[in-house]
């Protein structure tokens, strides 16, 4: 049965500004994670990092930031840094297939060298103070690759293990390998935690029936797409087009007050709506159109012809992503 619902970091997507504002308009997220920061060779947090993590961008909402590293030393300074905002919790990403990421080992690039990653958790686990949680794919190109790397994550108190059934190599397409998870959900000696194409109330279902020892799920770009999905979940209502209209516009404040200018905060927007517009039917034509789309004016204008014109989807069919 499942009893934790997290929101996977977006970057670009679930930062401050949205995740506030999900948070306060439909809620049903148990966790939201942060989207990852770098420590520099320096131990500097870049000031548009620091304004993500920054408790007071993040009043009353529940968080585990995320670092993604390949050095023990810069994982354990990151962590204490985290410690000393206040977080409870720190998560390292095993999981970013992005090519710029992994050409440096980091994200699941660091995966394709396990005695090296056996290394790094040896020395962060000797001296870390803050519970460390891990996400992670099953390898580079093999999903064979998996246990492997599951001994390795075995030998740590690693307080949930978050997987991603694909491997570097498949990105965000294709067939998930739910065989592999299945054995990884039986032979984990740590908490697991899926994420991977759980898109509709339907598909959360399903997975609880077929993996009813897992209690926990992350849950990605469907929740940018459904605004409501999680509270969906848990048995409440779909999203109506006033709700959605209101959702847009406070966020659109929101991020104009937070950035201090109405073009980054249209820029914003436009990432959102890339998920947002497959609620609407007949989406696609204005959404090639947002795309293009250069000044804030331009935006307002194709915002204002979704609500006006298009009709919501089937509520029961969810977002086409």
């Amino acid at each position: 049965m499942i009893e934790r619902y997290d929101v996977a970091p977006l970057d670009g997507i679930t930062r401050a500004v949205f995740r506030r504002v999900h948070h306060r308009m439909f809620g049903g997220a148990d966790r939201y994670f942060i989207p990852f920061f770098s420590p520099t060779d320096q131990h500097i947090i870049t000031r548009r990092d620091l304004r993500e993590l920054d408790p007071a961008n993040n009043v009353g909402l529940p968080l585990v930031p995320q670092i993604m590293t390949r050095r023990a030393p810069d994982f354990l300074w990151g962590a204490q840094v985290m410690e000393e905002m206040g977080y409870g919790e720190v998560n390292l990403n095993l999981g970013c297939p992005s090519g710029t990421v992994t050409a440096k080992g980091k994200g699941s690039g660091f995966l394709a060298k396990p005695e090296e990653l056996d290394r790094f958790f040896e020395e962060v686990f000797a001296s870390v103070r803050l519970p460390v949680s891990v996400k992670t794919r099953l390898g580079i190109r093999e999903a064979e690759e998996f246990p492997r790397l599951l001994e390795i994550f075995n030998r740590y108190p690693i307080k949930t293990l978050t997987i991603h059934p694909r491997v570097q190599k498949e990105f965000y397409k294709g067939p998930i390998h739910r065989d592999v998870f299945a054995a990884a959900a039986v032979g984990s000696r740590n908490p697991v935690c899926y994420n991977g194409d759980l898109l509709t109330v339907e598909d959360c279902a399903a997975f609880a029936k077929e993996f009813p020892q897992v209690d926990a799920v992350m849950i990605g770009r469907a929740v940018v797409a459904d605004p409501a999905l999680l509270r969906k979940i848990r048995g409440g209502a779909p999203a109506t087009r006033e709700e959605l209209q209101r959702f847009t516009a406070e966020l659109y404040r929101e991020y104009q007050e937070f950035y201090g200018q109405v073009g980054t905060a249209a820029q914003r927007m436009k990432e959102v709506w890339f998920y947002l517009i497959h609620l609407f039917e007949g989406g696609e034509r204005i959404d090639k159109k947002m795309r293009r789309s250069r000044s804030p004016g331009e935006y307002e204008s194709l915002e204002a012809q979704i609500f006006a014109e298009l009709p919501l989807r089937d509520h029961a069919e969810g977002p086409l992503i």
